[in-house]
């Protein structure tokens, strides 16, 4: 009996072994193999996904340094004044070092710019933003010598993707940034034992007004190494970790992923390479511990099985919430992968490629007659910020930016971060021109607030350029390039505002060039150029006590032109340091005809802040005869604002002199004591602005009488500007200016009436 017990018993152990806890051992092995399995093929095609994307960046990392480089050489190369320059029998070299070499080198970031004469011979080198013999090119010669034969159409090669050969028909897929009339071949070589990004451009005339040399033109090449600054601005800003180019491809081992760097020629420069990022073996590598608790589980519920099946229930029930968890897990890192590949690091924002998709969807689900507008920002005076504060300094302004603008739009509204200090804002559902001014002025607003930095009261501003879809583009592409247009007007006009794209923007770049020609003929010849003078009233206003001379231009063809509407044009074309001599020097003139009248002369940013400005001033006066003193010399306060140490040098040496500084248009910018105190003036002029309120707007008036008395307690004079009416007079001389100018008591008139004018003044106080 005994016997047979232990003989049922044994049975039943082993039925038990092979008829349940074999099967439920093997399902759940099955299921652990199969669960590895699945998550480690999901992760590696994730890994392989995310690799292809990044490649792909990479690719286009390349193609854009490249035709980066040739466009950045047609600001110089295909322009009138250079073409002029090299064919002087002895080309000023310092000319070409600062308009050429420095300015490719500064801004563009060139390693090195050499210049070949029609017969290919090195006539100029900048190397390293220092100039060099141009011996120096035959080292590298033969790097350049298949790019110089296709530019100058020696060569029967195809043009590549990046580049115009005369005579060639661009390459299918091409993305040239250059215009139809620039030749250039572009590619990357070896240069001097290190990869390259190459371009050879000819120089040739912008303008019919200087004859072009068919065949026989120089040629600019420009070169800009694949190294670390390159690979560092490419890591910065395509977000290629850990981006640099090697001899060898990374070792297979290696966490590190490499592609081949070759020429369009076929020529091999070595491996582009990268630290990817692996989402997919980051989720699984996140993902191990729990899947080895979810396996522990299981054999635990093996273990339970054998003391019941409620327990293995309750069991079984855990294992799969912790399943489930690990799946909520994974699709956490899913989303998580997929928000940082399309928001920016810093601001949380969206970036440039979610930017564009978001615009492209708006205007595919745009209904007909409805509109959609894109803004496009850029901060004025971040530059200041960041040489001030350092990259810690102006990361946290970005930030702070960002919340502001943010909290400007309105519900559907969608702004990004697309660069270093710029902004987009997609308004989906326009509304009206009228809405949209009335976000850009609510933004303008908001930054124009003090942002509290690092324990620093930082200001800045913005320059806000929009376009409006359908009324002026189609497309994406064409929708931002008006809106970059728009707000580079908006840049030029003053900065701190925001412009409209209009048809005439386009237009008025012809506009300026034809007038900036017509500008240089004008100084070349005097024709048309004068200079009128408004006086200067004591405070009473009755008493002449100076003159402002204010520059005239009567154009040919044009008309009267106001000074707005050409020494912008002076200031672009570097022709504002001989406009501004030239008007010194016709006010010297009145000055020596009238000693007892101080005459006040506006003194452009650009002169103040060239080298030997103030030496200059001096020199012009002392040779009209004429005592300083009795020169007053008016400046913005964008030049306090900009704290340049030449700019400071200049006014220190001026005042020194016994020149008098007058600080105009005051209180239209960002006014500060500190900026007075810095920075020594004698007078401070209240802009029209704040006159013209005058009996409409009581903050006005309170504003003036704040400024006068700001001005009497630091011992300056105060002038206001803009006076029109006997109502405005009174309130100025009430508030007690020392000093009123305005059409009330004249218009700017010519040297020839000045003595009328004196003498009818005085003949009033007379009587």
């Amino acid at each position: 009996m005994v016997e047979g017990v232990e003989t049922g018993t044994a049975r039943f152990r082993t039925r038990f072994v092979v008829q349940v806890i074999l099967p439920v051992a093997a399902l759940a092995l099955a299921i652990a193999l199969f669960a590895f399995v699945g998550a480690r093929t999901s992760a590696r095609q994730s890994d392989q996904e995310s690799i292809a994307r990044q490649a792909r960046e990479v690719e286009l990392a390349v193609s854009a340094t490249l035709d980066e480089l040739a466009q950045s050489q047609t600001g110089v190369a295909i322009w009138d004044p250079v073409v002029l320059e090299l064919r002087k029998s002895r080309p000023d070299r310092g000319w070409i070092d600062q308009n050429v070499g420095t300015w490719l080198n500064y801004v563009f970031d060139h390693d090195a710019d050499f210049i070949l004469d029609a017969r290919d011979t090195p006539v100029y080198a900048m190397i390293d933003g220092i100039g060099a013999d141009p011996a120096r090119y035959h080292r590298l010669a033969e790097s350049f010598l298949p790019m110089v034969r296709a530019v100058r159409g020696r060569s029967s090669r195809k043009a590549n993707p990046h580049e115009r050969l005369p005579g060639q028909a661009l390459a299918p897929g091409s993305s040239v940034r250059t215009s139809a009339s620039t030749f250039h071949a572009t590619d990357l070589a070896t240069v001097g034992g290190r990869p390259a990004a190459v371009s050879v451009m000819r120089i040739v005339p912008d303008s019919s007004a200087v004859p072009a040399t068919p065949g026989h033109e120089p040629l600019l090449v420009s070169i800009r190494y694949l190294d670390a600054d390159l690979m560092r601005e490419l890591s910065q800003i395509r977000l290629i970790a850990r981006a640099r180019v090697t001899d060898a491809p990374a070792a297979p081992q290696s966490l590190d992923l490499s592609i081949p760097l070759i020429s369009t020629r076929g020529v091999h420069l070595g491996f582009f390479t990268w630290r990817p990022e692996l989402p997919g073996s980051t989720v699984l590598r996140s993902t191990a511990p729990v899947a080895a608790a979810a396996f522990i589980s299981v054999l635990a519920l093996l273990a339970l099985l054998v003391f019941g099946i409620a327990r293995l229930m309750r069991k079984d029930l855990r294992s799969l919430a912790l399943l489930q968890a690990a799946h909520v897990e994974l699709k956490a890192k899913e989303a998580q992968a997929h928000h940082l590949a399309y928001h920016d690091a810093l601001t949380d924002l969206p970036n440039r490629a979610f930017f564009h998709n978001a615009v492209d969807q708006a205007l595919g689900q745009q209904r007909p007659g409805s509109a959609c507008a894109v803004m496009l920002l850029d901060l004025d005076r971040f530059k200041k910020v960041n040489d001030t504060l350092g990259h810690l300094g102006g990361d946290l302004l970005i930030q702070v930016v960002a919340g502001r603008v943010q909290a400007c739009l309105r519900e559907g509204d969608l702004v990004a971060r697309i660069g270093g200090d710029e902004f987009a804002i997609l308004i989906p559902a326009h509304g009206s021109s009228d809405a949209t001014a009335g976000t850009a002025e609510a933004i303008l607003k908001a930054l124009r607030e003090p942002f509290e930095i690092l324990g620093t009261q930082v200001f800045i501003g913005v320059s806000i350029g929009i376009a409006i879809h359908p009324d002026c583009a189609d497309d994406r592409a064409d929708l931002l390039r008006k809106a970059d247009i728009a707000m580079y007007r908006a840049k030029a006009e003053g900065r701190d505002a925001y412009r409209f794209f209009n048809a005439g923007m386009d237009e008025s770049l012809i506009v300026r060039r034809s007038l900036e020609q017509d500008l240089r003929t004008a100084l070349d010849t005097g024709e048309g150029l004068s200079v009128c003078y408004q006086p200067q009233m004591d405070g009473t206003g009755s008493k002449v006590t100076g003159l402002e001379a204010l520059m005239r231009w009567r154009h040919p063809k044009r008309g009267e032109l106001s000074p707005d509407a050409f020494i912008p044009i002076a200031e672009e074309a570097g022709l504002i340091d001989q406009l501004g001599r030239w008007v010194l020097e016709q006010a010297c003139g009145v000055a020596r005809c009238w000693p007892d009248l101080s005459i006040a002369v506006n003194v452009s940013p650009l002169q103040f802040r060239k080298p030997g400005c103030a030496e200059a001033i001096r020199q012009i006066v002392h040779a009209a005869g004429v005592d300083p003193a009795q020169i007053e010399l008016e400046i913005t306060e964008g030049i306090l604002l900009d704290e340049d140490e030449t700019v400071r040098d200049a006014l220190v040496h001026l005042r020194r002199m016994g020149f008098r500084i007058a600080l105009d248009d005051f209180g239209t910018g960002y006014s500060s004591l500190s900026y007075l105190r810095k920075f020594e003036v004698d007078k401070i002029k209240i802009d029209r602005s704040f006159v013209k309120r005058l009996g409409h707007d009581l903050e006005a008036a309170a504003i003036i009488q704040a400024v006068v008395t700001l001005g009497h307690a630091m011992a300056l004079s105060v002038t206001a500007e803009g006076v029109e009416t006997e109502e405005q007079g009174q309130m100025l001389r009430l508030a007690g200016c020392n000093e009123l100018q305005g059409f009330l008591f004249s218009e700017a008139v010519p040297q020839a009436a000045i003595r009328q004018l004196v003498d009818r003044k005085r003949t009033s106080l007379a009587a």
